[in-house]
């Protein structure tokens, strides 16, 4: 099992989001998400996104909220993500190895090429501010399946 974490970052009534078109062999390859990455060992979800946010855009993280613990299932490949947005924070946004940072209207962000729980899970966050719990079965990429709690 493998554990990560996902971040959207507020500005105004926008999000940050990464365009992965950097990176080789990459799941997300052409895809819009969030900023995040693998926690690692020794790690707790927050070291993580800490971590991750500072790499990836080299933004000081000042307050984040834990919004839910999400289950993804592709084929045989299980990770379990944990989704943060962030409100505060510092620093001068820089460039990603791994893609284009762009802050985008959430209006707007549903549009772009994303994952189909990504949208599932992105309403579910905006429009409700209670911490949930998502499994997203894919099979080879396909979302077949969303369930309302984690069956681990």
């Amino acid at each position: 099992m493998d554990y990560s974490v996902l971040a959207y970052i507020e500005k105004d009534d926008e999000y940050l989001l990464l365009y992965r078109n950097k990176k080789e062999h990459d799941i997300n390859e052409g895809k819009w998400i969030g900023v995040g990455g693998h926690i690692e060992k020794g790690e707790t979800p927050e070291m993580a996104l800490v971590r991750e946010i500072k790499e990836e855009t080299n933004l000081d993280v000042l307050s984040y909220q834990l919004h839910a613990r999400i289950l993804f299932i592709d084929n045989d490949y299980e990770e379990i993500m944990y989704l943060y947005t962030i409100d505060k924070y510092e620093g001068q946004l820089s460039d990603c190895d791994e893609g284009e940072l762009k802050f985008i209207k959430k209006k707007d962000m549903y549009h772009l090429p994303m994952w189909e729980g990504d949208k599932i899970f992105l309403d579910k966050m905006m429009n409700n501010n209670e911490y949930f719990e998502l499994t997203l079965r894919y099979k080879n990429g396909e979302l077949i399946e969303v369930d309302n709690q984690i069956k681990t």
